[in-house]
């Protein structure tokens, strides 16, 4: 599942190439893709048409799009969560339709289409009211840089965190919430009440790079230890960043569909059986929440205490 690189990655390009343009026709193409819109797909049409897409926002593995009047004035927002498989894609108006096209939105300006492809149909969109975050702030890397925006976000991303590289991210907060936990490190990690944006790749990337094992039991972290798996999440996050986000298949791609690379720099994820780039040891795998953990055993030995 695409997590806070690859999101972001996203939401940058939908930045530069839909904000600023009026939806002149919506359409939803799949009944699953508008499950999470309650009142129905008609619905979602009807608050989507005419409104000016007034900026690309992120929170976490969420992205939104307020959806301006004339006025300037938003009241809702247009949310994509891209699931396993979904692509915003920006394509040509006369582009042939993709095979899993799920959602098409055309502008007034004749440009580009803006298009949701979804090959499994596990992501979904819903346009939902803005709601004050009580916060101060959207947060993120995708933070909007209009103030008209920065108090507000969808209501069902609300009970969502800030991300470790959001300038609001508060450290010591996150330290004591997170020894606050009877649970494992990563466990702790993947909550994203606690801190958004982290999955299954970065989390043990992270960990990694701050010589924790993901079963670490939480109510033994020192300050420290917190403070290297941030900065291991900083780090890591910021290099697939750079690298367009990673990318094991065709079905995480950016919106003018190129895939990111930065799975040639992965250290442990996925990395079974091949030396340790830091000591040698060859990286395992273990089974963990129906999915996999990769750990060095050299690095990041086994606790005495481990939550599983």
């Amino acid at each position: 599942m695409p997590e806070l690189p690859e999101v972001e990655v996203v939401r940058r390009g939908v930045a530069r190439w839909v904000v600023g343009r009026t939806v002149s026709s919506a359409r939803f193409l799949h009944p699953r893709v508008t499950r999470r819109h309650v009142e129905g797909p008609a619905d979602a049409v009807a608050r989507t048409e005419g409104l000016v897409v007034a900026d690309a926002v992120r929170r976490g593995k969420y992205l939104w799009m307020p959806l301006a009047a004339a006025d300037g004035y938003a009241a809702d927002a247009l949310v994509v969560h891209l699931g396993m498989s979904g692509q915003l894609l920006v394509e040509a108006a006369d582009a042939p339709h993709e095979k899993h096209l799920r959602a098409l939105w055309e502008f007034d300006d004749d440009r580009e289409d803006l298009r949701f492809v979804d090959q499994r149909t596990f992501g979904g969109i819903a346009v939902v009211p803005l709601v004050g975050t009580g916060d101060g702030g959207l947060g993120g890397a995708g933070e909007s840089a209009d103030a008209s925006w920065s108090r507000f976000v969808p209501a069902p991303v609300a009970h969502i965190a800030r991300d470790p590289l959001d300038p609001a991210f508060d450290d010591e907060a996150f330290f004591r919430r997170v020894r606050s936990r009877t649970t494992g490190l990563k466990r702790a990690l993947l909550d994203q009440t606690l801190v958004s944006g982290v999955g299954n790749i970065y989390a043990d990337e992270s960990l990694w790079r701050a010589k924790l094992h993901y079963a670490r039991p939480t109510r033994s972290l020192t300050r420290a230890q917190a403070a290297a798996v941030l900065a291991g999440l900083r780090e890591v996050m910021t290099a697939a960043l750079a690298a367009g986000g990673t990318s094991f298949d065709s079905l995480y791609v950016n919106v003018n569909g190129a895939s990111g690379y930065f799975d040639r720099s992965l250290a442990v994820y996925g990395q079974v059986g091949r030396p340790c780039p830091r000591c040698g040891s060859l990286v395992r795998r273990d089974a963990f929440m129906n999915r996999s953990s990769f750990s060095c055993p050299g690095c990041q030995p086994v606790p005495r205490a481990a939550h599983w």
